[in-house]
C-alpha cells in the first residue's frame, strides 16, 4: 500500500531537522543582537566638532551640543545645515553597524546555503 500525500522517504530527515534548528537559532542571535543595537548610543559631528548629534539604535536623536561659537543669530542656515549634517553622518553610523551584525549573521548561514544563495535542496 502506498503512502499517501508527500513523496516516499520525505519525511523530516535529519538534515532538515537540523536546518530548522539552526534558522531557530540565528533567529535568536538576530533579536540579540537587535537589542543590543539599539541600546547603543552613536555620535557625530560636523563643522570641525562645532555640532555633535547622538543617536540611539533605535534611530532616536538623543542629544545635540553646540558649540558657543556656531551659534550666530546672523547665519542660522549654517547651524542648521551643521545640525542635518551631524544627524545624518550618525545615522549612517547607526547603519553601518547594522549592516555589520546583519553580515556577521549571515556569514554563519553554512548550511543554510548563505544570503541570495538558497536552500541546498
Amino acid at each position: 500500500m502506498a503512502k499517501r500525500g508527500g513523496f516516499p522517504g520525505m519525511g523530516m530527515p535529519g538534515n532538515m531537522n537540523n536546518l530548522m534548528k539552526q534558522a531557530q537559532k540565528m533567529q535568536r542571535q538576530m533579536e540579540e543582537n537587535q537589542r543590543a543595537l539599539e541600546e547603543k548610543e552613536f555620535t557625530a559631528t560636523a563643522g570641525g566638532g562645532a555640532v555633535s548629534v547622538s543617536i540611539s539604535g533605535r534611530r532616536e536623536v538623543t542629544k545635540v551640543k553646540l558649540a558657543e561659537e556656531v551659534v550666530d543669530p546672523d547665519d542660522i542656515e549654517m547651524l542648521e545645515d551643521l545640525i542635518v549634517a551631524a544627524t545624518n553622518e550618525a545615522l549612517r553610523k547607526v547603519e553601518e553597524e547594522s549592516q555589520a551584525v546583519m553580515s556577521k549573521l549571515a556569514g554563519g548561514m553554512g548550511g543554510m546555503g548563505g544570503l541570495g544563495g538558497g536552500f541546498p535542496f
